[in-house]
């Protein structure tokens, strides 16, 4: 049990991280073609699509990565406690 919950702990820091280096590579206008940044869009798309058509942006800002990271920590301190009590 402990494994699996490291596991996920891992994998959600592993996210975070991910979404955290998108934000980053937004603020300096990296290019899209290269392949770390093709494999982050890739990986933090299917996250942060869902909550950019729900969240509207403000002016020239975009909070969906911000709501995404809390939802992230949300779920994962649930996903955790439930295996705990398990």
């Amino acid at each position: 049990m402990d494994f699996l919950i490291q596991f996920i702990g891992t994998l959600f820091d592993l996210i975070s991280l991910a979404i955290l280096a998108r934000i980053l590579m937004s603020w300096f206008q990296a290019s899209r073609t290269g392949r770390i940044t093709q494999f982050l869009y890739d990986v933090t798309e299917p996250i942060l699509g869902p909550a950019r058509r729900i969240i509207p942006r403000i002016g020239m800002l975009d909070f969906s990565p911000i709501v995404v990271l809390i939802g992230l920590d949300i779920l994962r301190s649930v996903l955790i406690n439930i295996l705990v009590q398990i």
